[in-house]
């Protein structure tokens, strides 16, 4: 059988077991039923009060009677007093106790048999009833046939609890796919949420134990359970501790039930038990599904509540900082370290982490060093990834001896740095010209069991080039050719050729660029470039005008610092017709035409200079009258 109450607006269904012995039996003497109360009730003070029931309907073997009851409960102790059911087609007297007995009055049974099956479908008002299926009293009330049937066949409570309230064993594995699923209108759209409106008697009125229920309920995933009991203890005046709470907080958002941890933690906030973790579970859960701005709103609501309860942490920050870090939201990262600065909170040595590591990838390169000089003074560690990372931002603003003496530091504490905190260093230390430097951490790299890469390679090459060290740039480039041919990319060939122009060894510029083509690399504009202009600094403008054809049969498209280096080669060696050829057959360009000025000026040909200033000013471009001027007055005196 099954009993239906509604309840200003609740419903509570109830199976109850019926033996057989023989007889049908056509109505209910005794049950026990949850209700959700008024949660103003005081603790250890109980008043009988008196209250109706909107609908009981009560369901056997396919037939329904419907009627009203009045009963009397005490506020706290959740025992049904006296129920009168005012239906005549129902059961009147009957008393409700937390006993699983059925009381039988012989006699008005006998009348219930007499009056017949027929007067079933009748109301307490004489009204016909709808049919069995929706009934309509302000609400609906759904009913499911075959529910029923398997309540009257098992003949026991298919729920968690007993209907004496007692608890029963745990099972393993969840109970949600057990359970209805609802959908809900909430802050997180298109989530579930589990119907958890039942609640139960409580036998068990110690609110450590029944913690420690929900606790394990929560740890054994039984989701609709756990939610029934901190219901049950909420109408009965109970309070779940913390642990409990954020175990259960943390199962529903592990099962992406966000709208019911959203409940959990409302009710959490109303009774004042919440904790640094709770919000931190909270959060993340926003963030996942309305993402960060959302979460932001959300922790700006919630810091402001925290202020006066005094229930934030640091890992609260922490959260935040994280998800900010994942949408590369280096604004907002800096506000909540300024933040929790000032409201008193002290950085961990995960906040300061996560700080370095956020700043660093969004090119925040001060903030990172800020970050990391707060931490040391702070007296805390930093990780080994988090000196990586500084080393980094050292390499990026040109802090060298930072980024050495951490290094140092590094290896003096028995760490490993890895090979793109040594190849920071080294080009760190090339750019600074510390050269000798530079080959020590080379060496250390190597000693460290890690093999150089092109970046290591092309960070000592660049080295060298700026230290003027041009023939040693050469001489590293030959080994590196011997040792690791495999690496050599255009990037290397480059500052080799750079190292052959300032030389002007034209030769090994051929030589370079040849084989480069030969390896199967691509010549850029810019490698054919650097050959050029070691022919421009060598005075060999025959080879520079040949490698210039090879580069333009070979369908690289020549540049404006090409026809320059071009340009400059053929004046220097006075090859006048070759320069009106070159003018001849590129586009009109005034770095070209002031080019060939100056040169004409500097070898004294004024009037064939004079004659290309007018040409440029009837091509529509805008000839260097400063450079004109200063060069005829040169001629002049």
């Amino acid at each position: 059988m099954l009993v239906t109450m509604k309840w200003h607006g609740l419903a509570c269904q109830k199976g109850v077991y019926f033996p057989n012995n023989g007889k049908d039996r056509n109505c209910c003497r005794s049950y026990c039923c949850g209700g959700y109360g008024c949660s103003a009730m005081k603790t250890r003070r109980i008043h009988v009060a008196t209250c109706e029931l909107n609908v009981v309907s009560v369901s056997m073997k396919g037939l329904t009677w419907f009627g009203c009851v009045r009963l009397k409960m005490p506020q706290m102790g959740l025992q049904f007093g006296s129920i009168t059911m005012r239906n005549s087609l129902a059961v009147s007297g009957v008393v409700a106790c937390n006993e699983s007995k059925l009381v039988s009055e012989d006699n008005r049974q006998k009348e219930l048999i007499r009056r017949g099956i027929d007067q079933f479908d009748k109301d307490p008002l004489g009204q016909k009833l709808p049919p069995w299926g929706i009934v309509s009293d302000n609400s609906e009330l759904v009913s499911n046939e075959k529910e029923e049937q398997d309540l009257v066949e098992s003949g026991k409570d298919q729920f968690d609890m007993d209907s004496c309230g007692q608890n029963l064993p745990l099972q393993q594995g969840s109970d949600i796919n057990n359970e209805k699923i609802v959908q809900s209108p909430s802050l997180l759209n298109n989530r579930v949420t589990v119907n958890e409106s039942r609640v139960h008697f409580l036998e068990e009125t110690d609110e450590n134990e029944l913690s420690r229920r929900i606790l394990m309920l929560s740890r054994s995933n039984k989701i609709r359970s756990a939610l029934q009991l901190l219901r049950s203890m909420e109408f009965s005046g109970l309070q779940p501790n913390r642990h409990a709470c954020n175990s259960l907080l943390s199962c529903l958002i592990r099962h992406e039930l966000h709208e019911d941890a959203l409940r959990v933690f409302e009710y959490m906030k109303k009774n004042e038990i919440t904790t640094g973790h709770a919000y931190s579970l909270i959060l993340k859960a926003v963030a996942s599904t309305k993402g960060c701005d959302s979460a932001l709103d959300m922790f700006t609501e919630l810091e402001a509540f925290s202020r006066e309860k005094k229930d934030f942490d640091v890992i609260v920050y922490n959260t935040m900082i994280s998800v900010c870090g994942k949408e590369k939201n280096w604004v907002e990262t800096q506000r909540i370290w300024r933040s929790m600065k000032e409201n008193d909170y002290h950085g961990t040595q995960v906040t300061y982490s996560l700080l370095v590591s956020i700043f660093v990838r969004c090119g925040q390169n001060e903030l990172a060093l800020e970050a990391y000089s707060e931490m040391v003074q702070n007296g805390l560690k930093p990780r080994e990834d988090t000196l990586h990372a500084v080393i980094g931002a050292c390499s990026k603003k040109g802090n060298w001896d930072l980024a050495l003496n951490i290094f140092q530091n590094m290896l003096d504490h028995g760490l490993k740095p890895n090979l793109i905190a040594c190849n920071a260093l080294i080009n760190l230390l090339g750019k600074a010209g510390e050269i000798k430097l530079a080959f020590k951490v080379f060496k250390i790299l190597k000693s460290l069991g890690h093999t150089p890469d092109e970046y290591t390679w092309n960070a000592l090459l660049s080295g060298l080039y700026r230290a003027n060290q041009h023939v040693d740039a050469l001489q590293l480039f030959e080994r590196l050719k011997r040792e690791q041919n495999s690496l050599l990319n255009e990037h290397l060939y480059n500052t080799a050729l750079m190292s052959c122009q300032k030389l002007g060894l034209w030769d090994r510029a051929l030589q370079l660029v040849w084989q480069a083509e030969a390896s199967g690399l691509s010549v850029s504009t810019a490698s054919y470039n650097l050959a050029i202009g070691a022919c421009e600094v060598a005075r060999k403008p025959e080879v520079a005008l040949e490698v210039y054809e090879h580069m333009v049969h070979q369908k690289c498209p020549p540049d404006t610092f090409t026809y320059l280096s071009l340009i400059r080669s053929c004046i220097g060696a006075s090859l006048w017709d070759k320069v009106e050829e070159i003018l001849d057959q590129v586009a009109p360009d005034v770095s070209l035409y002031n080019a060939v000025i100056h040169g004409m000026c500097l070898r004294g040909k004024t009037e064939s200079a004079k004659k290309l200033y007018m040409k440029m000013g009837k091509s529509g471009l805008k000839p260097d009258g400063a450079l004109m001027l200063q060069n005829l007055r040169k001629n002049s005196t």
